[in-house]
C-alpha cells in the first residue's frame, strides 16, 4: 500500500477509491463516519483494512451483504473493488441512520459501485439471501451470528474482523451456536484479525 492509493488495484480503481476517500474526509466533518484519530492512516486503517476481506471472499459471489456500514468499512471498499473484479455482483450496505445512509448513497453515485443502501435496522428486515455478508465494529460475535441466520443462505461465509478479544467472543459464542471457523491474521494491524465463518446453527 502507498501513501495513497492500494497496491495490487488498477489505476481506474484507485481514483474511485480516492473520490471515495476525499467525500469521507469533507462529511466526516459533521457526522461521525471514522474517528477523527484514524484520518491521517484512513488508507491503511480503513480503505486496505477492508480490501483484505476480498482475499478471503469465495471466488464467485453474487450477493455481498455488510450489515451496519456506517462510513462504508469494508462494504463500500468492496463494492468499489468488484468493479474491477467482476465479483461480488452486488454489494447490499445496511444501515440505520439516515445521514450515513446519504453518505453511502452519495459515494455509490460519485464512483458508479453497484451496491444499494438499505436504511433500517439489520433485525427489522427481511431475508437478504446472501452468500456472504460482513460486519465491521457492529456487535459482539453472538449477536452478529443472529443476523447471519437471518440473511444468510445456509451454503454462505461470514467475514467478520475482529479485535484482540475474539478468543473470548468466540467461546461465547460457542456456547449458543454451531458453526465452523477460521482466523485469519490481519494484514494491516498485529493482534486483530478476521473471523471466516460457515456452516452456522443454534446448539
Amino acid at each position: 500500500m502507498t501513501s495513497v492509493g492500494l497496491v495490487g488495484v488498477s489505476r481506474e480503481t484507485n481514483a474511485r477509491l480516492t473520490i471515495y476517500a476525499d467525500l469521507l474526509r469533507k462529511w466526516n466533518a459533521s457526522i461521525n463516519l471514522v474517528s477523527k484519530a484514524t484520518l491521517d492512516e484512513l488508507w491503511r486503517r480503513h480503505m486496505a483494512d477492508s480490501a483484505q476481506l476480498s482475499d478471503l471472499a469465495p471466488n464467485h459471489v453474487d450477493h455481498w451483504v455488510d450489515f451496519g456500514s456506517g462510513g462504508g468499512f469494508p462494504g463500500l471498499v468492496i463494492a468499489i473493488l468488484a468493479m474491477e473484479a467482476e465479483t461480488p455482483k452486488l454489494v447490499t450496505l445496511i444501515e440505520s441512520d439516515s445521514r450515513k445512509s446519504a453518505f453511502l448513497r452519495t459515494v455509490i453515485r460519485e464512483t458508479g459501485a453497484n451496491a444499494k443502501v438499505i436504511t433500517d435496522r439489520v433485525e427489522r428486515i427481511a431475508p437478504l439471501q446472501a452468500d456472504l455478508v460482513s460486519a465491521r465494529a457492529l456487535a459482539d460475535l453472538s449477536t452478529l451470528l443472529g443476523f447471519v441466520e437471518h440473511h444468510m443462505m445456509d451454503t454462505g461465509v461470514a467475514l467478520f474482523p475482529k479485535g484482540e478479544s475474539w478468543e473470548k467472543e468466540l467461546e461465547i459464542a460457542q456456547s449458543k451456536w454451531r458453526f465452523d471457523y477460521q482466523f485469519v491474521k490481519s494484514k494491516t494491524e498485529t493482534g486483530p484479525g478476521i473471523l471466516r465463518i460457515s456452516g452456522v446453527s443454534r446448539v
